[in-house]
């Protein structure tokens, strides 16, 4: 009997691990989450995951066969398989967490950063199934990307291609976690909605404290405000669309694809992001790409993606190989 392929699918972010087996059809065996701070040597995460991959596989019985681990992972460098230097984590320095996978688990191991897998999980799952060519936004806490041409993620040189969220949009603007100043995802991300509503707070009102005021908004906050018709709720979604809008339109001037997806919390809005992006979009697009692209949502589930993402690098990865195979 031959035995169903599964794909060991790990998510490694600064709150959760999330953990799942996947088959080549994009079904989920498996979901299970660990927290990140449980863990603070990644040999023990490394351990701990091998140990529970083997245990789940023996579960589920004979009838099954790891073939490969894929991690999505933040500062992920899919050329080394390493995490580098990643700000929401604790593990220190460049972390060669794939090679420490396959000494575990045998089998082959791929890494990336999480926009990048979701990006291939959008491809292979998702909306963008018959697609070569398009981005896939994520729009978060901040502003993550991933670029997919001729069918293959674009990595670089050096693996960090794709950072989308880290195009000065403002020089001189709004501190960035990066160091610099004013990126694209202190403005078109959740964040960034949060920041624009209390700016515009204390125009209206310059005797209001944005610190204390800080404390009671969220992203959540402001949508309601906004579907309540509230005056700077929308104007604050305007903005950010606006801005969005802008950032895309630029994308699309070195990459030409054919669909635009964002994935995330602020995508959750609907309208009251998607229609002031679009407008900006089409107004600052290049005559030759006008009325081409569209801006859609992703159709990946929200508590799926990340897993599907994972597992994606890794069904990608025996694609080609198996195309390179004579």
């Amino acid at each position: 009997m031959m035995k169903t392929q599964l794909v060991a699918a790990l998510d490694i972010g600064g709150t959760n691990v999330r953990f799942g087996l996947v088959d080549a059809a994009g079904a989920i065996h498996t979901h299970r989450s660990l927290k990140t701070s449980d863990f603070p040597e990644p040999e023990e995460l490394v351990e701990k995951l091998s140990a529970t991959i083997k245990e789940t596989l023996y579960d589920l019985g004979d009838a099954y066969t790891l073939v490969g681990v894929g991690v999505g992972a933040p500062n992920g460098n899919y050329y080394k398989g390493t995490i580098e230097f990643a700000p929401n984590l604790k593990w220190y320095g460049v972390v060669p967490l794939a090679k420490m996978f396959e000494e575990k688990l045998r089998v082959t191991t791929v890494l990336t950063n999480d926009a990048n897998a979701a990006a291939i999980g959008e491809m292979m799952f998702g909306g963008a199934k018959d697609m070569k060519n398009f981005l896939f936004i994520t729009l978060g806490t901040g502003l993550g990307s991933g670029i997919v041409v001729n069918g293959q993620v674009l990595y670089g040189h050096d693996g960090f291609a794709g950072e989308l969220g880290h195009v000065i949009i403002f020089p001189d603007g709004r501190l960035c976690a990066c160091g610099r100043k004013g990126c694209a995802e202190r403005y078109c991300s959740v964040t960034g909605l949060k920041q624009t509503y209390l700016e515009l707070l204390k125009r209206e009102d310059p005797s209001i404290d944005p610190e204390k005021e800080a404390e009671r908004v969220d992203g959540q906050y402001i949508y309601e405000k906004a579907m309540e018709g509230d005056a700077l709720a929308l104007e604050t979604f305007t903005y950010t669309g606006e801005i969005l809008g802008l950032s895309l339109a630029n994308a699309v001037a070195f990459t030409s694809p054919q669909a635009i997806f964002l994935f995330g919390g602020l995508v959750n809005s609907g309208d009251l992001i998607f229609r002031p992006t679009r407008e900006s979009f089409e107004r600052n697009l290049l005559n030759i790409y006008k009325g081409k692209i569209k801006i859609l949502p992703s159709l990946l589930k929200e508590d799926e993606a990340a897993i599907l993402g994972a597992a994606s690098l890794v069904w990608k990865e025996l694609e080609i190989k198996s195309a390179m195979i004579p």
